[in-house]
Order: C-alpha cells, then sequence, then structure tokens
C-alpha cells in the first residue's frame, strides 16, 4: 500500500473543502465512490452547490471535464459525437461529443428526455460510445458526476431505473447550518467566486489508486455481510424492487475503497455499514404502501442496517 497516494486522495479532499464550505462527510463518500471507479449522483435543490462541489474534484485531480447543462432539447449526439461528410478528404469524419473525456459533468441529468439519458448508459458500464457501428474508448479513468432536482420539480424526468442503478452512489448535500452560511456569504460579497483549486494529481495517478483501492482484502463473513444487507432489501415487506447484484458489487467496492482511504489493507464492518444508505437508496423502490406512508428508502436501510448483525472478525497484528 502506497501511503504517498493515500495522502494525496486526502490531498483532494482537502483542495475540494476550499470550494464547498460545510460538507466535509459528502465530500470523503465521493472521493471514495471515485476511488471505487464508480459514478456519482448528487440529488438536491438548486444552489446548494452541487455544480461546484463537481468542478472542484475534477480540476484538483487534473482530469480532463466536459460539462454539459442537461435540458430537454440535449440530443444523444451531443454526448456520444457523430459522424460528418467531409468533402475534401471524402469521406465521414468522427467528431466527439461530450463523453470523450475522464470526468463529465452531467448538470442537472433529469431535466434531458429519456432518448438522452439512455444515450449515457453504454459509456457509463463500459467506458465507451459506439456510433455508426464504431466503438470508440472514453479517457481512462471515466467518471460521471450527476447532478439532479428533486423528482417531481418543474421540467424533470425520472432517471430510468437501469441508469440509477449505474450511479454507484447517491448524496445529498442538504442546507447548509448557520455558521456555513455566513462564510459562504462572506465568499460572495463580491460576486460568485470562480471554483479555484489546486491540482494535486493527474489521471495516471487516479488509475493506480483505483488499483490500489481494488486490491484490498476482503474477509468472507465481509461478503457474506453484504449479501444479508442486499437479501433483506429484497425481502423486505416496504421494498418492491431491491438492491441488485450490481449494488451488491458497487458496496463491495466502496467497502474496498473506504478501508483503503482509511490507511488499511483490509476492510471491516463499519466499512460497508457506512456506506449502505449511500450505495443503495437509490437502488430501491418502495411498496405502495409505503410511498402512501411517506417512508423515505434511507430510514428503511438504516432499519434494515440495524437488524442484520455485522460479523465479529479478528484483526492479527504483528
Amino acid at each position: 500500500m502506497n501511503g504517498a497516494y493515500q495522502e494525496a486522495a486526502w490531498g483532494v479532499i482537502r483542495e475540494v473543502e476550499k470550494a464547498v464550505v460545510g460538507k466535509d462527510q459528502v465530500i470523503e463518500k465521493i472521493m471514495t465512490a471515485i476511488l471505487a471507479g464508480g459514478h456519482i449522483l448528487v440529488e438536491d435543490m438548486p444552489g446548494t452547490g452541487k455544480t461546484t462541489m463537481a468542478l472542484a474534484f475534477s480540476r484538483a485531480m487534473g482530469l480532463k471535464e466536459k460539462r454539459v447543462q442537461f435540458t430537454p432539447d440535449v440530443l444523444p449526439s451531443d454526448l456520444t459525437g457523430f459522424t460528418i461528410y467531409k468533402k475534401e478528404l471524402e469521406k465521414f469524419v468522427y467528431q466527439p461529443g461530450a463523453a470523450m473525456c475522464n470526468f463529465l459533468l452531467a448538470d442537472e441529468i433529469n431535466r434531458t428526455s429519456p432518448k438522452t439519458q439512455s444515450a449515457l448508459l453504454e459509456v457509463m458500464e463500459e467506458g465507451q460510445v459506439t456510433v455508426d457501428g464504431v466503438t470508440r474508448k472514453t479517457g481512462r479513468p471515466f467518471i460521471v458526476m450527476a447532478t439532479e432536482n428533486p423528482a417531481g420539480s418543474a421540467g424533470t424526468q425520472l432517471l430510468p431505473d437501469s441508469q440509477l442503478d449505474r450511479f454507484m452512489i447517491c448524496v445529498t448535500m442538504g442546507y447548509p447550518d448557520k455558521e456555513d452560511e455566513i462564510e459562504i456569504l462572506k465568499r460572495n460579497q463580491k460576486g460568485r467566486p470562480a471554483v479555484r483549486t489546486s491540482n494535486v494529481f493527474g489521471p495516471d495517478i487516479l488509475c493506480k489508486m483505483q488499483e490500489e483501492a481494488a486490491d484490498t482484502y476482503v474477509h468472507d463473513l465481509i461478503y457474506g455481510y453484504i449479501a444479508d444487507l442486499v437479501e433483506a432489501t429484497r425481502s423486505h415487506g416496504l421494498i418492491s424492487l431491491g438492491v441488485s447484484p450490481r449494488g451488491a458489487v458497487a458496496l463491495a467496492a466502496m467497502s474496498r475503497a473506504r478501508a483503503w482511504l482509511k490507511g488499511r489493507k483490509y476492510v471491516v464492518p463499519e466499512d460497508v455499514s457506512e456506506i449502505f444508505v449511500d450505495t443503495a437508496a437509490h437502488r430501491i423502490q418502495l411498496s405502495a404502501k409505503a410511498r402512501v406512508g411517506h417512508v423515505r428508502p434511507a430510514d428503511l436501510l438504516r432499519q434494515i442496517e440495524e437488524k442484520v448483525p455485522a460479523p465479529s472478525i479478528r484483526i492479527r497484528r504483528g
């Protein structure tokens, strides 16, 4: 395990904290998802700092970024690219879309049409786009960080379940407390400041970090714990659709990345429980009874976490 890599990861977190006030836990969870090689969905009301957060991360990691402001008139080809005939060359030439990058900021993703949303399915799962029968790889690493307004907001479209499942975590920014609000007011005294973060490392280093995090040891008891949590979502009376196998894989990847970020070579039950809700809440569907009762997915998942016993693992010293 390379301690310098871990220190660099925490360096990114510190840089983002300079740009985003009072959201330390959210920043750490997003960094964990990036180390796990996943995509991030940030859901909240407009004006809570979602876009600032995304830009700060991409710039602190030195990634080639593209930003798309999703509106009803955004087309699939805006994301995947398209081919155009060049008369002087007497052939069709590929024009890259926004997805041909390392870090794609999909701003207000649920304001565009389902057809355009579906254009992200292949690239989020496989890191490639297919245009006119030709498949092209994106940059490596490839991360999608999407923001969305709460369901029911004016002009929004629900994301399909297949796309929600491709996001490793879904987090909420939330409103700042009084002290943080005062700090935000002071920073914006002369207009909204630009997002300025120092570059900590580049794409190659991030890829090595992701490889190290993926090699973190997971005991069979931990895998069993993850399987028990996932199964509990599938058999719960108030949940009509539980966590998918892809969700279970994401939970394991997030647990490994969290352990690595905390400086351990192995996963402990706390790594799983700390990220369970953020990894699973957007993947489940509530039953009609739960929706009528205004039950929140996060509350159900916390109840499941409390009921499913965590394994007791003895760590050998020396």
